[in-house]
This record gives structure tokens, C-alpha cells and sequence, in this order.
């Protein structure tokens, strides 16, 4: 597999739908931990950070909600009320609920503001870690092709060397034998003993 020159990523990954990298087991099984380069480390860092920030709005804004209308609530219950009651508790409860009441939905105003542009980020930070981690898986994939050929060259030329010196061997134990046959059968079997002892290798 060779990279064709000139490809781009972002194209390539533009739009399309992508996993939450860091959601996703295979994407952690291609990056061990101690492979992940600096960079990759920092997207990825900045992708859960986004997506704590999410899952903490969400949650904020649950909170809110319910505190709101239990506000609300009070003071539908505190307008009900007997007018004497009213006059010793419940004009401190309807002027302070609407103001908190206030206070909220202007909090919970700018929360789904940034509720509704996170998925945008989130997004934007997940292409931008898939982009930069297929650059180097590929880089990988190259630098692995390059080698992989390399190692079969090896490979071939060894197993013709092993060929060639296998039928070396095979001839040259064809000579020999030839040899020893002939001078059995020319000096006889007392006259060969002698001299095989006589030449008989130091490591036999």
C-alpha cells in the first residue's frame, strides 16, 4: 500500500460521520497510551474536556430547571395564601423568587447557548484527532510495506542461497562417496581403515 501524494485528510473526512474517538475502544487499541504522540494526546485531552463540559451542562441544566420551578411553584402557592399569611411571609417570598426566578433563566439562557454550539465542537475536535491520527496510522502502514518487502527480498534471496548450497552439499557428498567407493574397491577394505584413521578429523 503506497499513500498517493498530495491526499487530503481533512477532504477525506469533511462532513462524514465519525465516531467519538475517545468513546471508542478501537481507537484506544490503535493508540496504546504510551504510543500517543504529544499531539494526538493534547486533541484527544481537549475532546473529553468538551465532552465532561457537555455532560456537566446537561446535568446544570436539570438542576436549574427543577429549582426554577420550585420557585414558581412557591409563588403560585404564596399568591393562593390567606391574606394574613401574605402579609407576614409571603411578600419576602414574591420578591425575592422572581428575582432569583430571573437570575436563572438568564443562567440557563447562556447554558443552552453553549449547550447548542458544544456538539459543534465536539465535532470540529473529533475530525481534527481522526485527521491526524489516520496520518500517522498510514505513515505506519508505509513505513511497515517498506519493510515487509524488504524482509521478503531477504527472505527470497536466502532461500535461493539455501538452494544453491544444499545441491552443493548433495554434490559434493555425491564425490565423496564416489571417492571412498573407489579407493575401497582399489587399496581394500584393511588399507582404507588405515588411512581413515590416519585422516580422520580432529572433531569426530
Amino acid at each position: 500500500m503506497r499513500l498517493r501524494e498530495g491526499l487530503n485528510f481533512h477532504k477525506v473526512f469533511k462532513g462524514k460521520k465519525i465516531p467519538i474517538l475517545t468513546l471508542d475502544e478501537r481507537w484506544h487499541e490503535l493508540f496504546p497510551q504510551y504510543e500517543k504522540p504529544n499531539h494526538i494526546k493534547e486533541i484527544e485531552y481537549e475532546l473529553n474536556e468538551l465532552l465532561k463540559r457537555q455532560g456537566k451542562l446537561v446535568n446544570d441544566m436539570k438542576e436549574l430547571k427543577g429549582l426554577k420551578s420550585q420557585l414558581m411553584k412557591e409563588i403560585l402557592n404564596n399568591m393562593e395564601a390567606s391574606e394574613e399569611v401574605s402579609k407576614n411571609i409571603s411578600y419576602k417570598v414574591l420578591d425575592k423568587n422572581p428575582k432569583y426566578i430571573k437570575e436563572i433563566s438568564e443562567k440557563m439562557a447562556d447554558m443552552e447557548e453553549e449547550l447548542a454550539n458544544i456538539p459543534y465542537l465536539i465535532k470540529e475536535t473529533n475530525e481534527k484527532l481522526i485527521i491526524e491520527s489516520a496520518k500517522i496510522w498510514y505513515y505506519l502502514l508505509e513505513k511497515n510495506n517498506r519493510e515487509i518487502n524488504e524482509i521478503g527480498q531477504w527472505v527470497d534471496k536466502v532461500r535461493n542461497e539455501l538452494k544453491e548450497k544444499i545441491l552443493q552439499k548433495q554434490d559434493m557428498e555425491t564425490e565423496n562417496n564416489q571417492i571412498y567407493s573407489y579407493m575401497h574397491d582399489l587399496l581394500g577394505p584393511d588399507l582404507t581403515q588405515v588411512l581413515d584413521e590416519a585422516f580422520k578429523p580432529d572433531n569426530e
